[in-house]
């Protein structure tokens, strides 16, 4: 039995996050989906998953943690497999914390408002509203295409792709991200295109039609 356990759902790009980090690291863990036939696994995370009972939570072997970032942060800490998540050196460190902050709450976010819009009551979004979220996007994009001139891809995953990875393939699902962007758009499919991150998709494609905006026909 796996000494891990990851409470969340296989279509959450923050379940993907941690889900990324445990895979790069190689460790065994055990996925408890949140949905009405496993209602434990919702009263777990409602219960142990911060003042919002917001997912995904990990819990290893009684010590429980919430929000994606600190458990990658814990993962690095504990499992010597993991220790690559976060980079050694301090400075390489600070960079990847704070990059890991811009595809969180400025791709990630705003794709989030756009999602939200497409679930208020009526299915009838504020597409003014959306649109802004879109602008907040684009200017996302050109941002991280001029930081990508200057960002080494490491061999295995850090938590700057774990953050990324989730955040930007959602992201292009709602505000495709233009050819104006060359480097993001190659990102986004190396991304994809690593085994920790494919498992991900994989994983997550059978509730594609559940998305509210709808989801394109193709990664």
């Amino acid at each position: 039995m796996a000494k891990i356990a990851l409470y969340g759902h296989p279509f959450s790009s923050y379940t993907w996050k941690a889900l990324i980090a445990l895979h790069a690291a190689d460790l065994d863990y055990a996925l408890k989906v949140l949905s009405p036939e496993a209602p434990g696994n919702s009263a777990f995370v409602r219960e142990r998953g911060g003042p919002a009972g917001q997912f995904p939570v990990l819990d290893d072997g009684g010590r429980v943690l919430f929000e994606s970032t600190a458990i990658i942060e814990y993962l690095a800490l504990v499992y010597p497999s993991a220790r690559g998540l976060i980079p050694i050196d301090a400075d390489a460190a600070l960079a990847t914390r704070m990059i890991d902050r811009v595809f969180d709450n400025n791709v990630m976010t705003p794709v989030q408002r756009i999602v939200s819009e497409y679930l208020r009551p009526g299915h009838a979004p504020d597409l003014v509203r959306a649109d802004e979220q879109r602008a907040k996007l684009a200017q996302s994009y050109t941002w991280l295409e001029r930081w990508l001139a200057g960002y080494t891809r490491p061999v295995s995953p850090t938590l700057v792709e774990c953050a990324a990875a989730p955040s930007l393939f959602y992201a292009d699902w709602v505000a495709p991200i233009s050819e104006a962007c060359p480097r993001l758009r190659a990102f986004r499919t190396e991304l994809l295109a690593r085994p920790e991150v494919s498992r991900c998709v994989e994983a997550a494609r059978p509730y594609r039609s559940l998305f509210p905006p709808g989801a394109p026909d193709r990664d």
